[in-house]
């Protein structure tokens, strides 16, 4: 390898290097070591042949200069025809040694990353609800991508570079000065005018690359915000577009000049390292040529010492950003291990069971209080992108709740916004666990269940009927992976969905967009509901199930709804009251208390907080009416669990 070449790999890495520094503890290499072990093997054939390369790099010009030596002092022409085989030979050696090399090291690197990715990935998964709500999707994924393979390099390049390099350069300079220390001595001198430079320029050029990095982040950031549905639209209604424009050719027309400053500072690099080479040649030449013209030298020894000295400044330039490589390795296993040691808050017990399969199952609530976990229980500064985490939390905002539902019976939780309804519907699922009382399915506590049977038995249907940009057959079979097509057509004819899907271009087959969008509301809401159907779960939770739909819209999801409850244990959360009048309880909920409870009717004669919510949506000029129609005097609502007995 040319000092040139050796020399801009040498840019590049301290370019790309991280430039954090941080402590690191000998636990901390530990897990390194224990991370790498099931890759021992393959690391020592690596290390081997990384040692055997290095050998036979150094072999090659000290032969070079042993047939110029045959030449020169005309030995037969067999010695030098077997010198020049054995350089082939080893040329030989040399590729095939590389080839093996390589290999050990993608299958070495790659291994480790499926390694790092599987184990971030599944302990993401069981992190808490709190934990995504907090975390920088974008910061997330980087631990996925860059960081892992940041650490990957640690093995499949500098662990590797680092040993040849040691190996090579102590060859080199055993050799070199065995040949003449005289010329090894001044072609050492030449070094600082080698690496320095190296070292600065390299600087240099990471700052502009950082710096560039962040303009072409901060234009993902807005290219990915404004190019989402909900984001243009925003920005078509409210946005000024020529802001916009200018915010985006400004920073692109900055990372611009950065990258033309970088082509210029890297190509008098490589010419000032290519004048640096050629200087090194002639003092080699110069120096050596005159000892040898002394009677001193030998011919040869020149040739091989010109050779030798590439073999000498390219591990010497290796190695001095070997500390670069190796610390942001280092950091690399770091920001990974910081995931990982992130504890989820909800797990198994080890004695966990399953709920018994078949029949009704009863839902309770006993005395729950509930404080939402602070920020450093869940989250990372650096995944918030904030200096300190949010001290905020443990502030309870469930006191003392209680309630029973029945199997097939639906209990409904009405109240102001902030009351605490929705926290309850994120307990039902162990989505988070209780601070003090319980959570009951079927009579046993959540926490002695296991998740599994938690999520076959608990459906949740939110106002915001989350969808994956797939078609619509994987978004149901997210529910039910063996469904068939029959199962499949079933669910969406009683969502009520199956003439809308049938109509689409691919049908089942069809994406559906991100997060849906290309689906109306209402046929989002009742794509979901189809998802529950297929899931078939006996305890149904609806959390504002048909907020900000359309009359039309809300009455198709009506009407899948009372379908999907049928039969099932239902807890329903709702603001339009005249939904929920069928509902077996009605609990009254404000400041994390429930206040009132009973049927409709009893809440109504009772004349208190429910009376007054039912007289607010209902209001007209003339009164109160407990007739059907809506707060804004149009059609009543169809009735959730309109079926279920009074």
């Amino acid at each position: 390898m040319s000092m040139e070449v050796t020399a801009w790999t040498s840019l590049h890495r301290a370019m790309t290097a991280r430039q954090e520094r941080r402590g690191f503890s000998a636990a901390t290499l530990r897990r390194i070591v224990a991370f790498a072990r099931p890759h021992r093997r393959r690391l020592g054939f690596f290390l081997a042949s990384s040692v055997i390369g290095a050998v036979l790099a150094v072999a090659t010009p000290v032969l070079a200069g042993q047939v110029v030596d045959a030449i020169v002092s005309g030995r037969p022409q067999g010695v030098v025809v077997r010198l020049a085989l054995l350089i082939a030979g080893i040329a030989v050696l040399e590729t095939g040694g590389g080839l093996v090399t390589r290999w050990l090291s993608a299958s070495i690197g790659e291994g480790l990353i499926l390694q790092l990715r599987t184990a971030v990935f599944d302990h993401v998964q069981r992190m808490p609800v709190a934990f995504f709500t907090r975390t920088r999707t974008g910061a997330l994924v980087s631990r996925l991508n860059s960081d892992v393979i940041g650490a990957q390099r640690a093995f499949s390049d500098t662990l590797s570079g680092v040993v040849g390099n040691l190996v090579m350069l102590a060859l080199t300079l055993v050799v070199m000065v065995r040949l003449s220390w005289q010329v090894t001595l001044l072609a050492l001198l030449l070094l600082p005018v080698f690496v320095v430079p190296a070292r600065r320029m390299g600087g240099l050029l990471a700052r502009l690359q950082r710096e560039a990095a962040d303009h072409n982040a901060a234009m993902s950031t807005q290219m990915t915000e404004r190019f989402s549905a909900p984001g243009a639209t925003l920005i078509k209604l409210f946005g000024r577009p020529d802001h916009e424009s200018a915010e985006f050719t400004r920073r692109a027309a900055r990372v611009r000049d950065i990258g033309v400053r970088s082509a210029l500072v890297q190509w008098v690099f490589i010419s000032a390292l290519t004048l640096v080479s050629a200087l090194a040649l002639a003092l080699v030449y110069g120096v050596g040529g005159f000892y040898a013209l002394r009677g001193t030298l030998a011919a040869g020894d020149v040739v091989a010492l010109a050779l030798l000295l590439t073999r000498l400044y390219a591990p010497l330039t290796a190695l001095a950003s070997a500390r670069v490589e190796v610390m942001s390795a280092l950091v690399s296993f770091d920001r990974v291990f910081e995931v990982l040691d992130l504890e989820p808050l909800i797990a198994d017990r080890p004695d966990a069971r399953a709920l018994p399969v078949g029949g009704g199952v009863a839902v309770e609530l006993d005395d729950v209080r509930f404080s939402y976990p602070a920020a450093d229980k869940v989250s990372l500064a650096s995944l918030e992108d904030v200096a300190t985490l949010d001290t905020r939390g443990g502030v309870e905002v469930l006191h003392g709740v209680s309630f029973r539902a029945e199997p097939g019976q639906m209990v409904a939780l009405v109240g102001s916004s902030g009351a605490g309804k929705s926290t309850i519907a994120q307990l039902l699922p162990r989505l988070y666990d209780v601070d003090a009382g319980a959570v009951r399915l079927g009579g046993i506590d959540v926490r002695d269940l296991t998740a599994d049977s938690i999520r076959r038995t608990v459906g949740l249907v939110t106002q915001d009927g989350h969808l994956f940009h797939e078609t619509v057959r994987a978004n149901l079979l997210l529910a039910a992976p063996d469904a068939s097509d029959e199962q499949i057509w079933d669910a969406l004819r009683r969502s009520r969905l199956d003439g809308v899907v049938a109509a689409l271009p691919d049908q089942l087959e069809t994406v559906v967009g991100e997060r849906g969008y290309r689906l109306s509301g209402g046929e989002r809401q009742r794509l979901t509901i189809a998802r529950l159907l297929l899931a078939n779960q006996r305890v149904v939770i609806l959390d504002e199930a048909t907020a900000h739909l359309d009359s039309t819209s809300e009455a198709a999801v009506q009407a899948a709804l009372a379908e999907a409850l049928a039969g099932r244990t239902a807890v329903v959360i709702a603001h339009r009251l005249s939904t929920v009048r069928a509902a077996h309880q009605i609990l009254v909920l404000e400041g994390g208390r429930v206040i009132e409870r009973g049927r409709h009717d009893e809440l109504l004669a009772a004349d208190g907080r429910y009376a007054e919510l039912y007289r607010t949506q209902f209001a007209t000029p003339s009164g109160p009416v407990e007739g059907p129609s809506d707060a804004t005097g149009g059609a009543a609502q169809p009735t959730i669990g309109a079926h279920a007995p009074r």
